[in-house]
């Protein structure tokens, strides 16, 4: 229903033309009836020889309040005559009533205008006061960013200041660390030399002593030897000598003796007289006599001299044994030297520990101060973001609040604009109009309602004026006027024909609804919400990065510190394809699952091989620099990667760097010329290929005969290669690569590879047989790990590789053998158990399973042999066929989740307490207890392993996982 209001209540009827109208009516009671004429007379009267023709207008009134009722009704009609001078003079004063009335219109219309100036200068002053509002909310919303962003600032500073200084001290703790360590090794160092200097010095100088003692005794024995060999020489030479001559001279005289005695025998017998001959002989035995004499006397001397030489040789003996005393006594200073040199550096040795001990202890105490002053710097940071975030919480709820009062002035405004300007419009109509309508007027408790006729069939109200007394005249007349009610509508046909038209309310469809209101552009309030979403959007992401980051320094350093080659240590591989992937638009496939995987735990997703092939797989690339592949074209290649990242997973590219397919012939009909922008010749293929006429260096691996071994060892192929790898890593968005074929090349020229382009990760599939003895596999696969261990170590340790051996003796293992599970040392047989951070563990991949099946995994073990892998050190990967495909999925979803709580790495250490025909039960770390097989066993049966454990999954004589409490 449409209202209209005429200001003061007041509704004049006006003369236009040979139309007469009633002054309007002011009624001052509440309650509304409406009334409405049956029929329209019309009347004739003669005023001067002219004929008017009026319409007939009926007033009606009610008075609730009053007990008094007039009613007079004009009706001017057939008895107009009979009433003469009467009427005219109640004309005349009507006429005089409507020029008034005219005139007062005309002032209210003036003063309608004014008003409406004086609204339309307040809506200005209202809009400019919304602009105003809307300039204030801006610049608080942009005071309030600013701050947010000073914030934001400011944590950012203290964070990198706490960051800083935390590495600071880190550094001047290490610094410190290096520098007790050095002294301490200086202090050894001096001790040592110290230490040797002096007992070089004493030793010397007893080692000195000692051998002159030792040389002058050997001196003193050998004069005193000498001069006793040489006099006992010489006195028995000349003892021997003087008795040889003296038994010579008494053999001369025995011979004379003889002589004699023969001669006096012959004188005796010739009568020679005997007496001569004996004085003769006693003459001369006086002689030997004295010879005698003289020989004791020489030989009481000589026995005199040596009794003399013993007793020197005595001395001599007495004086050696003085120097071997000095010696002992040497010796044994010494040895008290070198105790109370010992007792002095072990003194020194156990100031140094104290002293280091007192560092450590300074420096763990200056550590924890740090750390709290971190945290302590960390609360005030977060209670400063709590401060602003409230801040800007409350100026937010002012600012909608102000929104909120600013909307409901705008519609007040606007509102109050649109009813003045229809009040205008409409008094402009009433008082202009230069047409006559049949019109009906209702009194309504005080208020005139004017009901239009039923060509335009709307409702228009007056009201909301200044209200007029009303005359006594006219409240009189009005009082008789019996109130009509609107017939009751029985039928629709009644209803439709019927004078009183029902309102005609919209359907619920054409009804506003703000949900499906779209959103305005450069609308103040949905920009102020847009923006509050993205401040919003930015503080989680801010405490997201404040939360990655203080786990981040919570981490122990032993965590943090990584090799190369492995990532982050904690990389769960899937490998998104299988041999018949290519089939299907993988690339677009594969993006779609990027969110599913990073869901479930996966870290890196292992791509096929990109470039171009003449096997659909990739595994014989042709033109390195062409990605449009089987599995896709470049730009769904690079969308699939762009998704991979935006779920923060990895993207592994299959490089085949081994062999290359020619694309041109030689003169002689060989396939050994590519093609691309690497327009390699001969000289780029190894020359001890049996099939392609290579002209370059020997190959430095297993020749691959389906193509051209390509020759590392040429300077332009390592070249070309470093900046194909860098290509891809830094145009295409590759983070790492799994290697084709490493057998093929050495693992010195990986080494350079992967220095060059900087992968995140890194996997070299060698793959080799492992050892069977008559056609079972040999409990020692010791040589089979070795050779890929080998390989690794050529790469400098900067790659990865598959851990084929752990596969080989998983399927057998698993069959209830599980001691293969263990080697001699106690440790797991395969890679895992020589260098599990560079052993990538698998179950199947694309050549061992899939539609080839070389070597595949027994399907019955399949979740057994991933609860020894996803448990065990090492880097997992899991095949697409196994987690899309054969109804496992959530078996390894609940696998990786065990592996994510319990923290395990590729460096998780690994306690084997059991592996026999029964089962095999081991601890990984310090959190995660699993046992595989039908064996009869719980943490509680252990002696060894300490802790509460609490079972997480129990899959019967499957396996089964305790994670510690």
């Amino acid at each position: 229903m449409g209202a209209i209001l005429m200001p003061g209540a007041t509704l004049g009827i006006l003369q236009r033309k040979n139309i007469n109208f009633v002054p309007s009516l002011c009624l001052v009671h509440h309650h509304s009836h409406i009334f409405s004429p049956t029929r329209t007379r019309k009347r004739r009267q003669l005023n001067n020889g002219n004929r008017n023709w009026k319409s007939r207008t009926i007033v009606f009134s009610s008075v609730d309040d009053s007990n008094d009722s007039s009613a007079d009704m004009v009706d001017d009609g057939d008895g107009f005559m009979s009433r003469g001078a009467e009427d005219l003079m109640v004309e005349e004063n009507e006429l005089v009533a409507t020029k008034k009335a005219l005139s007062e219109a005309r002032a209210r219309q003036e003063a309608i205008e004014k008003e409406r100036d004086q609204l339309l200068e307040e809506l200005a002053r209202s809009q400019a006061k919304q602009q105003e509002h809307v300039a204030t909310i801006l610049h608080d919303k942009e005071v309030a960013i600013a701050e947010l962003e000073a914030a934001k600032s400011l944590f950012h500073n203290k964070l990198q200041e706490s960051v800083e200084e935390k590495f600071t001290l880190e550094s001047k703790l290490v610094l410190a660390k290096q520098d007790a360590i050095e002294l301490a090794v200086q202090v050894e160092k001096l001790a040592e030399i110290a230490f040797q200097q002096a007992t070089s010095h004493i030793l010397e100088d007893a080692q000195r002593r000692v051998l002159a003692a030792e040389t002058s005794a050997a001196e003193a024995a050998f004069h005193i030897e000498e001069q006793v060999r040489n006099a006992t020489e010489g006195t028995i030479l000349s003892i021997v000598e003087q008795s040889k001559d003296a038994i010579e001279k008494a053999l001369d005289v025995a011979e004379k003796a003889g002589d004699y005695a023969t001669r006096a025998v012959a004188v005796f017998n010739d009568g020679i007289n005997p007496i001569d001959e004996i004085a003769f002989i006693q003459s001369e035995n006086i002689k030997l006599q004295g010879i005698v004499n003289d020989l004791e006397s020489q030989l009481l001397i000589t026995r005199n001299e040596i009794d003399k030489l013993k007793v020197e040789l005595e001395q001599v003996h007495a004086q050696a044994k003085a120097s071997d005393l000095r010696a002992e006594d040497a010796k044994k200073a010494l040895l008290e030297f070198q105790e109370s040199n010992r007792e002095m550096t072990i003194q020194q040795e156990e100031k140094i520990n104290s002293l280091l001990e007192k560092m450590k202890k300074d420096a763990a105490e200056k550590k924890k101060a740090a750390s709290k002053a971190f945290k302590a710097e960390l609360e005030s940071i977060k209670a400063a973001i709590k401060a602003a975030k409230d801040t800007a919480h409350l100026r937010n709820e002012a600012y909608m609040r102000r929104c909120e009062a600013l909307q409901r002035s705008l519609k007040a405004s606007e509102a109050a604009s649109k009813m003045w300007r229809h009040r205008a419009e409409i008094a402009e109509s009433l008082l202009f109009k230069e047409e006559e309508e049949d019109a009906i007027y209702i009194v309504n408790g005080g208020r005139i309602d004017l009901l239009t006729d039923n060509d335009s069939q709307k409702w228009k109200l007056l009201s909301d004026g200044p209200r007029r007394q009303t005359p006594q005249w006219m409240a009189r007349r009005i009082g008789n006027i019996c109130p009509k009610f609107p017939p009751r509508k029985i039928n629709v046909s009644e209803a439709l024909t019927s004078n009183f038209r029902p309102l005609d309310l919209p359907k619920p469809d054409e009804v506003w609804s703000i949900a499906q209101e779209k959103i305005k552009e450069r609308d103040t309030l949905i920009e102020h919400v847009i923006e509050k979403e993205t401040i919003e959007k930015k503080r989680k992401a801010l405490e997201r990065a404040l939360q990655r980051k203080t786990i981040q320094w919570q981490k122990t350093p032993e965590e943090t510190k990584l090799e190369p080659g492995t990532g982050t240590g904690r990389e769960i591989v899937f490998q998104g394809f299988n041999w018949e992937s290519w089939r299907r638009h993988w690339y677009l496939e594969l993006a779609s699952k990027a969110a599913d995987l990073s869901k479930c735990g996966v870290t890196a997703i292992w791509l096929p091989p990109p470039t171009e092939s003449v096997a659909p797989q990739g595994y014989m690339p042709s033109d390195l620099y062409n990605l449009n592949s089987a599995y896709g074209s470049v730009e769904e290649l690079k969308h699939c990667i762009e998704e991979m990242h935006s779920q923060d997973l990895l993207a592994l590219g299959d490089v085949v760097l081994n062999h290359r397919c020619a694309q041109k012939q030689s003169p002689n009909g060989v396939w050994n010329i590519f093609g691309g922008k690497l327009a390699w010749g001969p000289e780029a293929i190894v020359c001890d290929d049996p099939n392609f006429q290579g002209r370059g260096n020997p190959s430095s691996g297993d020749v691959f005969h389906a193509a051209p071994n390509v020759d590392h060892s040429q300077e332009f192929v390592r070249r070309d290669i470093k900046n194909w790898l860098n290509w891809l890593r830094n145009d295409i968005g590759f983070d790492g690569w799994r290697l084709d074929f490493v057998r093929g090349f050495s693992g010195t020229y990986v080494k350079e590879y992967i220095k060059a382009s900087n992968p995140a990760f890194a996997i070299g599939e060698y793959w080799d047989s492992l050892t069977y003895e008559h056609g079972s596999l040999c409990y020692n696969q010791d040589s089979h790990r070795q050779r890929i261990v080998n390989w690794i170590n050529a790469s400098g340790g900067t790659s990865s590789a598959f851990d084929v051996t752990t596969k080989g003796i998983l399927h057998s293992a698993l069959h209830n053998q599980y001691w293969r599970l263990i080697d001699p040392q106690g440790k797991p047989t395969g890679v895992m158990g020589w260098w599990p951070s560079r052993a990538v563990t698998f179950l199947e991949n694309h050549d061992t399973g899939s539609t080839q099946g070389h070597w595949p995994f027994p399907r019955d073990k399949l979740t057994q042999g991933y609860a020894y892998i996803l448990t065990h050190p090492g880097t997992p990967t899991i095949f697409y066929d196994h987690f899309y495909d054969f109804g496992i999925r959530d078996v390894i979803t609940e696998l990786i989740e065990a592996r994510r709580r319990t923290g395990v790495h590729c460096r998780s250490s690994v306690k084997i307490y059991h592996a026999n025909n029964e089962g095999y039960v081991a601890q990984i770390g310090d959190t995660l207890v699993m046992k595989l097989g039908h064996f009869d066993w719980n943490p509680s049966k252990e002696n060894n392993l300490d802790g509460s454990w609490q079972k997480f999954v129990d899959k019967g004589s499957d396996y089964q996982l305790w994670l510690r409490q």
